[in-house]
């Protein structure tokens, strides 16, 4: 092997990660920070075991990460949706980048910059960081909140935005200095460059809606997923290298593409082709940038350089946070928004090499910025980990404690404690059946949404016994318990079983052992229901009928199992503490339950149970 060096260095690189991610996400760390700190430990300037021109190659191919990611941020978002996000986009997005620039800007006029190197430096440090952010808010399930939609609605702004940013840095170059031109584009007159630029982003939409779908078509009747897999990559690339020749941001154009093939047949297909590639392209892309960070630098200027990270951060977060109280945006949104992008970006890493070409801004002073933009990049994580555990929290039980409770005016046989993705169902059914029903619901964003649909909620912690007093539950006839704290309901039980011993109480268990400690609390088997066998039974029902089975038979079989559950729990309740005995009686419940069904099969055969099929066609 001529390159044995590359084996050497992917080694390494994949070494770090396996030994450094688990590590950093069993502390709750999160993935992005555990692939930091490995990158930052195997640099060039730690171990030394990566790094110089190997490190920078790295770089450049890990950036192909970030590509990949774009791309299949558009493949989930049709262009009607995107439509919809225009006012995020281009408002908040807008907004957040000229105002960040301005105030760096001004920040480094104040330390001394002249005005083009600090209007360089404000754009450079105005950018964050796409591929940090949109991994973790996919990481804590954050993506589909409302913050962090604006946090994406921004940083797609922010990827557009290096375009004028690119056209602009010639403008600031010093005088006298030499300005690379890239490609055969700057070779044409300036009123072409424009119109080739459009033509190129046309082309790419032209290509998504009519000839890469047929491309994809004739590749699938070869019944090799590989061509797939080297046909979706070999349209990344080339739109990526198209993007390059004419100007443009190559993630950009992979965003377009994704876009506009969002509604293509092919699109999941697309998705899980390129899902391995797009991990581990990310995943080497934050180990290259841990490994850019120049101890030296650190070393040489330690309080300096945290003294910028921290200005970095707070000013972007003040400005930030203005913008969206501005646009009022709710409390625990705006945290997030601002926390979620007060890192520089990878973005700023190509800027600032360009500033440096070009005499825009001195060696030093770059270094500097890339150390502070690498550390900021780094922080992030920690400030994801303090929103979730400091201030949601703080601000959610801030505004509960703002807001006292409903006064109930009315009362009814049924108290439903808890109407979120459970609760609804049962109320609702209840509803449509005439029973009155008093709902309480603790969560006052919950509460004023369901309001809007035309629901009698009412606010309040139904764990508060003044509160169910209020409800009327010395006249009601049951109180159904919807709640998803295991502890909470729990709690409630115990203190209305002691209070109202009379009182029929029905609960929602999330797995068997939170029903056998309902049952220990006295509730009778079937006042508890497990609340994902029923729905996993429900789908086991229609994918047999999807499949041919008669649906009286299905139905039959259905009831028997949950006859056959309920026998169960009884049996294993008073040996759940003894791991054996539990195991034992499943296996043997398991036996008798299959020997049970084939004794149905070979006594009533499935033509016998067409009755349903029969009624259902009259029906129609």
């Amino acid at each position: 092997m001529h390159a044995p060096h590359f084996f050497i260095s992917a080694f390494i690189y994949l070494s770090a990660a396996v030994l450094l991610v688990p590590v950093a996400h069993r502390l709750g760390l999160g993935s992005v920070l555990g692939y930091l700190i490995g990158g930052a430990l195997i640099g060039p300037f730690a171990l030394g075991w990566v790094g110089g021109r190997q490190g920078e190659e790295a770089m450049h191919f890990a950036e192909f990460g970030v590509v990949i990611m774009l791309f299949m941020i558009g493949l989930e978002l049709e262009p009607a949706r995107l439509w919809r996000m225009r006012g995020p986009i281009f408002g908040l997005g807008g907004l957040q980048v000229s105002l960040t620039a301005l105030a760096a800007m001004g920040v480094a006029i104040w330390c001394g910059l002249e005005a083009k190197p600090a209007l360089a430096t404000g754009m450079i440090l105005a950018l964050s960081s796409t591929a940090i952010v949109i991994q973790t808010l996919q990481e804590k399930a954050l993506m589909r909140t409302d913050g962090g939609s604006d946090s994406f609605a921004v940083l797609l702004f922010q990827d557009i935005s290096v375009i004028p940013m690119l056209a602009v840095f010639p403008l600031l170059a010093a005088s006298g200095a030499k300005v690379e031109h890239h490609g055969w584009l700057q070779e044409l007159p300036h009123w072409a460059q424009p119109i080739v630029t459009l033509g190129a982003v046309v082309a790419i939409v032209f290509a998504g809606q009519y000839v890469v779908p047929r491309g994809f078509t004739i590749l699938a009747k070869t019944g090799l997923r590989e061509l797939l897999t080297a046909a979706a990559l070999l349209l990344i690339v080339g739109v990526a290298l198209l993007m390059t020749q004419v100007g443009l941001s190559p993630a950009l154009g992979a965003f377009v593409a994704g876009v506009v093939l969002a509604g293509s047949h092919y699109r999941h297909e697309l998705e899980s082709n390129l899902e391995p590639f797009k991990g581990l392209l990310l995943g080497l892309f934050f180990l290259a940038v841990g490994a850019s960070l120049d101890f030296g630098v650190i070393a040489g200027k330690p309080l300096l350089v945290a003294g910028l990270v921290g200005a970095l951060i707070l000013l972007k977060v003040v400005v930030i946070y203005g913008i969206a109280t501005l646009l009022k945006i709710r409390g625990s949104h705006r945290w997030l928004l601002s926390l979620a992008l007060a890192q520089g970006g990878e973005f700023a890493f190509a800027l600032l090499s360009m500033a440096i070409q070009q005499e825009i801004l001195e060696a030093e002073t770059a270094r500097l910025l890339v150390a502070v933009v690498a550390l900021s990049m780094a922080v992030t994580p920690l400030l994801f980990i303090l929103y979730e555990r400091v201030l949601a929290p703080r601000y959610t039980a801030v505004s509960r404690e703002e807001r006292a409770p409903d006064r109930i005016d009315e009362h009814a046989p049924v108290i439903l404690a808890g109407f979120g993705r459970f609760g609804n169902f049962v109320g609702r059914f209840m509803m449509s059946q005439g029973v009155k029903v008093t709902v309480l619901e603790s969560d006052p964003d919950h509460v004023d949404m369901l309001r809007k649909y035309g629901f009698k909620v009412f606010y309040g912690d139904a764990t508060r016994l003044d509160l169910l007093h209020a409800a009327g539950i010395e006249h009601a006839r049951l109180l159904i318990i919807a709640l998803a704290d295991q502890a909470k309901v729990a709690q409630l039980i115990a203190e209305v079983r002691e209070k109202f011993p009379r009182l029929h109480i029905m609960a929602r268990a999330r797995d068997y052992d939170q029903r056998f400690e309902l049952m220990s609390l006295g509730l009778e088997a079937e006042d508890s229901v497990h609340e994902q066998m029923h729905s996993g039974l429900e789908l086991a029902v229609r994918a047999l009928r999807a499949l041919g089975k008669p649906a009286y038979a299905t139905e039959r079989a259905a009831r028997r199992w949950r006859r056959y559950d309920e026998e169960t729990v009884h049996l294993l309740l008073p040996v759940q503490e003894d791991d054996d005995a539990v195991a034992s009686i499943v296996r043997e419940r398991r036996i008798e339950l299959t020997q049970l069904f084939e004794k149905d099969r070979a006594e009533l055969p499935d033509a016998s149970d067409t009755g349903w099929e029969i009624n259902r066609a009259e029906e129609s």
